[in-house]
């Protein structure tokens, strides 16, 4: 398992990650700068796995091969586009034995605004790349095979065809790549994000494993390593966003509006950008009436909201005054958003 920091690059994250025996997967060159932080402060070794994933600016580039140079032996650069190999062929040492990955371009969703990834090297391309620049060079071995689903792990006729799609290329490359002996499946693996649990992971992930298991003895080729770069599902839970009510607005006959202290578009911004639900619970006022209600955050955007109509469920808050049978409370009602530890905060900019 390789921790993606990109979904959470705090060092507090980073610490308590690293204390369970985990690799770190990278997706820019900024992410180098990180790992050369932690191994100088004695938290990360050069035996460790480092997944390079992403497309490589020149600095990322440079400071992989430095990697390289420097000792540091389970770096994988992940190779994005057919010509990125080029860069390592002119600048890793002679001396230096270097692993390589490669991330093969998933056809994307059927209803998706164009059909293939922008990301990784297309499936035609991967055994003449291997065989004209990989296989021949003593330096570089040729050990992993990635891909990643945008839309995740889910149980749908599109992501089993798009992962037996992967197992068999696996299966075509090994056969003349013996040191291709590791599958790197990506993230996806969903987070609860409504009170009721919807997903059956012990299902999906023994299916993952039938399938690979299944074409291969197929194929008559051994089964992979397989590793995995679940971000959210292990960070995710770890967040929570707690606003308060600062007033509310009745803006038509049915339309109730409460105004948070902050912002969605700048605290949380997947609930606009993805229509994202988190888990929303009020944290006080549980003994007075619910009402229906539409949350509004303190920006002048249009799409600086949250509520039924854009999240699927209803939302529903303690109403702002105490009934009268109740005792008056100067403390507002707070409203606190859960599970959103990943992306949320690197997104927003903290």
């Amino acid at each position: 398992y390789a921790y993606c920091t990109k979904s959470s690059h705090f060092r507090f994250v980073l610490d308590e990650a690293l204390k369970n025996d985990v690799h770190l997967e990278t997706s820019s060159w900024f992410d180098i700068s990180i790992i050369r932080s932690m191994y100088e402060q004695g938290k990360f070794d050069k035996t460790k796995y480092i997944i390079c994933n992403g497309f490589k600016t020149e600095e990322y580039k440079h400071d992989i091969t430095a990697l390289l140079n420097d000792g540091f032996a389970n770096c994988l650069p992940i190779l994005d586009s057919p010509n990125e190999i080029d860069y390592y062929l002119g600048h890793v040492n002679e001396s230096t034995k270097a692993k390589i990955g490669m991330r093969l371009a998933s056809d994307e969703e059927p209803r998706f605004q164009f059909y293939t990834s922008r990301l990784g090297i297309r499936y035609a391309d991967a055994v003449p790349l291997y065989e004209q620049k990989i296989k021949n060079d003593p330096r570089f071995e040729l050990t992993m095979l990635h891909y990643f689903i945008s839309t995740g792990i889910k149980d749908t006729s599109y992501y089993w065809s798009e992962l037996s799609r992967f197992i068999h290329k696996y299966c075509e490359l090994r056969k003349v790549c013996p040191t291709l002996q590791t599958i790197d499946i990506g993230g996806g693996l969903p987070i609860q994000t409504s009170i009721q649990l919807e997903y059956d992971y012990p299902y999906m992930i023994a299916e993952i494993l039938r399938t690979i298991q299944r074409i291969c003895a197929e194929e008559g080729v051994p089964e992979p390593n397989i590793f995995t770069e679940f971000g959210i599902f292990t960070v995710g839970e770890s967040g929570a966003t707690i606003y308060s009510i600062l007033d509310e607005k009745l803006q038509n006959d049915k339309e109730l509006w409460y105004m948070i202290d902050g912002s969605f578009i700048t605290n949380l911004p997947d609930t606009w950008a993805l229509n994202q639900r988190f888990i929303m619970l009020a944290l006080n006022g549980w003994n007075r009436p619910y009402r229906k209600i539409q949350l509004g955050g303190l920006t002048c955007d249009s799409q600086d909201y949250y509520n039924s109509e854009k999240h699927i469920y209803q939302t529903f808050l303690p109403q702002l005054q105490a009934p009268r049978n109740q005792p008056a409370s100067p403390q507002p009602i707070y409203v606190g958003f859960f599970h959103t530890g990943a992306y949320q905060e690197s997104l927003s900019g903290y």
